[in-house]
């Protein structure tokens, strides 16, 4: 890697990440931790106290520990990567807590698992996401080995008008008591979405189709979509699958058991 002539090229890197978590800070930070790299002088003194000479200074000793040391930058990012995940756990986290209530609730038919489970796991996942389907046997198996689960349900079409459009049919499903049905059918299928293809399997799974087509516009479709997306907007989610563990862990991403059952232990001891 070409560092420059001089010290912008450091923070021109250090600016090229996402800034919503604040790492104008973490690398003000970062900065500040090199301040041996000057041999005594005061770097962490605000800039305007600097001459035109001892910026020079540090200019050259910056851009002579780089090319001698890489590894100094490669910490510097690594660090300001680390500290970008606490903060936005620590965000998510703090807006999970704030919104509790209403995370963990849900209709009937969107909570499986234990209804009355001492932990409250909330899975945000959306119908046509490839990770989501990968992990619906997971899930299955993690209801199994821990009874005292209570899984919430949110699905949030956030992949565009597929995803729109197998939530509304997923959605209008529960009107005729088949949601996880109608969930499982088109989260299985592997054919290219459309509504010929949802009154199809609509038909082939018992649900009236002409209802179900009805449905999927109805006031209360609308607003089932809208409460989960308000949710997931109110804590920050980045993707799906995303899991929430009581309020002690954000995960997003398909997980492993090992992980599901890990981040389950925090929550049960939080």
């Amino acid at each position: 890697m070409a560092y420059g002539s001089d010290i912008l090229s450091f923070f021109q890197l250090i600016r090229s990440f996402p800034l919503k978590h604040h790492l104008l800070a973490t690398a003000s930070a970062v900065v500040a931790g090199m301040a041996f790299l000057v041999g005594g002088q005061a770097l962490a003194a605000p800039a305007t106290s600097f001459t035109p000479a001892q910026r020079a200074e540090i200019v050259g000793i910056m851009r002579d520990a780089l090319q001698n040391d890489p590894s100094i930058l490669t910490d510097a990012i690594r660090s300001i990567r680390e500290k970008a995940e606490e903060q936005k756990q620590d965000s998510t986290l703090a807006a999970v807590k704030a919104h509790q209530s209403e995370l963990q609730s849900a209709p009937d038919f969107a909570i499986r698992g234990n209804p009355h489970g001492k932990v409250t796991v909330v899975e945000f996942y959306d119908p046509r996401c490839s990770y989501c389907r990968s992990m619906m046997g997971e899930v299955d198996r993690f209801l199994t080995r821990h009874p005292d689960v209570r899984l919430v349900e949110k699905v949030v079409p956030v992949l565009g008008s597929n995803s729109v459009l197998d939530t509304r049919a997923i959605f209008a499903a529960s009107a005729q008591g088949k949601y996880d049905v109608m969930r499982k059918a088109l989260m299985e299928d592997t054919t290219k979405p459309s509504m010929e293809r949802i009154v199809a399997l609509a038909q082939a799974n018992g649900l009236d189709a002409k209802k179900l087509t009805a449905d999927m516009s109805s006031p209360q479709t609308v607003a089932l979509i809208t409460t989960n997306l308000d949710q997931g907007r109110a804590v920050g989610l980045d993707g799906t699958p995303t899991f929430i563990f009581g309020t002690a862990a954000v995960a997003p991403g398909a997980l492993e058991a090992d992980q599901m059952d890990a981040f389950l232990e925090r929550a049960r001891k939080a």
